[in-house]
Parts: C-alpha cells; structure tokens; sequence
C-alpha cells in the first residue's frame, strides 16, 4: 500500500519503512545477537568511512549498524524499540532461552491477538518480534501477567 504525503506543494509517494540504524561499541556481539541468534544476514554495505555492519531479511537491508568508540547516554533515546514481523515464536522463544536472553510476552488484545516477544540487543536496543495469532503457545512458554 502507498501512503501519499505532502507539504509545501511537494507529493511524494511512501512506500514503506526502510530500515533501522543503531551503533554499538561492540559489533562482533552485535553480529552474534542479530546473525546469528536471530537469523539476519550480513550483507554488503557501502565502503562508508566507519565500520559496521548491514543486517538483511530477504533483499532489504533493514538494520543498519555503526561501530562508535563510546555509547552515547543515555542509551535510549526517542526511538523506543524497533519491530519486526517474526514466524516460528516457539523456536524464537528457545533461542532466546537457549542464549540466556531475558524477554517479555504479551498478547495484544482482540481483535488482533497478536503475539509480541520484546528484548533487548547487547547495545540496549529493546527489540520486538510480533507473531501471528495463529502461533499456538507451547504451554511451558507463558506469557508475562
């Protein structure tokens, strides 16, 4: 679906997001966590002058990472997390588990349902994953509340 915006006698088409950008002062555990805990690819990036990282699902570059030598603070700025459409939320939930990763579950109320599983990357970057509500729950994963 295209959203058509306009200011000062100027349209333009959106299309859609395009892509997140985070920095980090650690990027071989921001590549773990993003690569390969969650399952993003690395892939090319433009020879910037900083080092860093592109994170893609399918063709689109969709986390874009930047090496700094200090975090800024306080770490979290007006971003408050970023989200992402996620399939399998039982196998999501053993990873995270598996790698000893902190998280919260909630279901949104009706009429969506939809599963949200929120955590935090090693840059303190919340992140969340939204599951359809057709995922079934298996019953030793329970919800926050």
């Amino acid at each position: 679906m295209l959203a058509w915006a306009s200011h000062e006698g100027v349209t333009a088409i959106l299309i859609g997001p395009d892509h997140f950008t985070i920095v980090t002062d650690n990027l071989a555990a921001t590549r773990a966590f993003y690569v390969e805990l969650l399952g993003f690819a690395l892939g090319p990036r433009p020879d910037f002058p900083v080092d860093g990282d592109w994170y893609y699902i399918g063709e689109r570059p969709v986390l874009h990472v930047i090496v700094v030598d200090v975090m800024p603070e306080p770490r979290r700025g007006v971003l408050d997390h970023m989200a992402y459409s996620a399939r399998g939320l039982n196998e999501t939930l053993d990873r995270l588990n598996a790698a000893a990763i902190a998280y919260n579950i909630i279901r949104t109320p009706r009429p969506f349902s939809t599963w949200q599983v929120f955590f935090f990357d090693p840059n303190g970057v919340e992140v969340e994953f939204d599951f359809d509500p057709s995922e079934t729950l298996r019953p030793d994963l329970k919800p926050a509340g």
